[in-house]
């Protein structure tokens, strides 16, 4: 690990600059005219288009390609609380992510506060500014009250990626999984180790799904959150208690079809995945150590599909391949939320890509890996340049089909190749 902490360090400070993100102006302004047409005198012009119609703003300014990554750094990257300065690096990650992948400008946004209201506040006040608004590492109960009053009270989409980002990759890989092993999903019985923003929100998606909310089964640090249990409970657990006999995870796993990890590492014994189902499906996700390493899964039982957070091993469970290309295609309808529906067509545009061939620059990127659907592809990969305009195209129509877009596309083909252009300089 001390080798990974001067690489990480190093990476962070590299050529004398700090940081991993800059502002670079999209016009010139190299002569005097250039500056009297970036600033004053006519800087005043857009102004008062815009103060006409407040439409303006999106040609005349960034707003429409601007989105505001947010966090307080309560629940930093399975750190936990480390304030709001320490959680820079990681919203500057993902500021490289959202461009990287969708081409999407950044301003990550740290706030120093714990409370729900100011957070609340200061987001809704900055509106102007944004196209939309990613929360990120805010822990949970306060994200969900967060979240859901923003959607309320903003006419942008509002996103926070620990519950909703992990939700949509795991439903993809869910519903491939689900395939390969020749399971229903309303027949899966299904345990989630891990009742924070992303655990409930993965149990929901996966009953929108298909699988029966009875077969679903939480534990938290203490224990099944089952139907009469009084010991930390919260409204979302309240929603999510069942009724079971089973108090433990040891007692919950056996028999079960799906794990889902999303609490601690090393949490889960060999017994304990043993006493699954046949063809059990693991996703093990707590980062960067899951609740069991896949060595030791693989060892214990050779018909487990295992998935976990980390690249280094098959079927990695990565928010990459949500956040950038939902974004993209709400921004590009101008979407006024990030609906249920588009989220669902986004773990369903996933699971149908991973079915197709995987093409050689793909494989390139991986060290001339091969790749094709089955136990070890349930999801595709990150570099996979396909992703855009397969999740993108998905989430936008949407968005167009439930009347959310303020400006629905109606030519989907060229609106995929406007995609591939606006994406060719990263992969070229």
């Amino acid at each position: 690990m001390d080798e990974l902490r001067e690489k990480a360090l190093k990476y962070h400070s590299m050529n004398g600059v700090p940081g991993k993100i800059e502002v670079v102006p999209t016009k010139p302004c190299l002569t005097a005219d250039d500056l009297s047409l970036a600033y004053t005198p006519g800087v005043a012009k857009p102004v008062l288009e815009i103060d006409k119609d407040p439409e303006n703003a999106y040609k005349y300014t960034s707003k429409g390609n601007l989105v505001a990554v947010i966090s307080n750094g309560t629940a930093i990257l399975g750190l936990g609380d480390r304030g709001a300065l320490a959680s820079k690096p990681v919203m500057e990650g993902k500021g490289v992510l959202f461009k990287r992948f969708a081409d999407i400008d950044v301003f990550d946004i740290e706030v120093d506060t714990k409370d729900p209201k100011k957070i609340i506040e200061i987001v809704k006040l900055m509106e102007p500014t944004f196209g939309g608004v990613n929360l990120e590492d805010i822990k949970a109960p306060e994200c969900f009250e967060i979240e859901q009053t923003l959607i309320k009270e903003c006419d942008i989409p509002i996103f926070h990626d620990d519950q909703h980002g992990t939700a949509i990759i795991s439903t993809a890989g869910i519903l491939n999984a689900s395939e390969i092993v020749g399971k229903k999903l309303e027949d899966l019985k299904v345990v989630f180790n891990g009742a924070g923003a992303a655990g409930v929100s993965c149990s929901k998606m996966f009953a929108a799904a298909g699988i029966k909310k009875e077969n679903i089964i939480m534990c938290d640090s203490k224990g099944v959150i089952y139907k009469g249990r009084l010991e930390r409970m919260t409204p979302e657990k309240e929603e999510l208690a069942v009724e079971t006999d089973a108090r433990t995870l040891v007692e919950a796993m056996a028999g079960a079809d799906v794990l889902i990890g999303l609490s601690i590492a090393d949490c889960i014994t060999p017994e304990m995945l043993l006493s699954m189902a046949k063809d059990p499906i693991v996703f093990a996700m707590s980062n960067p150590n899951p609740e069991i390493k896949y060595e030791t899964a693989i060892a214990a039982r050779d018909d487990v599909i295992m998935a976990t957070g980390r690249s280094d091993y098959p079927n990695q469970i990565n928010n990459v391949l949500g956040f950038p290309f939902i974004f993209r295609g709400a921004l590009d309808v101008r979407a006024t939320e990030i609906s249920e529906g588009m989220k669902m067509a986004a773990a369903k545009a996933l699971a149908a890509l991973a079915k197709e061939p995987v093409p050689e620059e793909v494989k390139a990127a991986y060290g001339g890996r091969e790749f094709s659907f089955g136990r070890d592809y349930i999801v595709p990969k990150p570099f996979d340049p396909r992703v855009i305009e397969w999740e993108a195209v998905a989430v936008a129509k949407a968005a167009c089909e439930e009347g959310i877009a303020k400006y629905p596309i109606e030519d989907w083909d060229a609106y995929i190749v406007q995609l591939r252009e606006r994406m060719k300089k990263y992969w070229d």
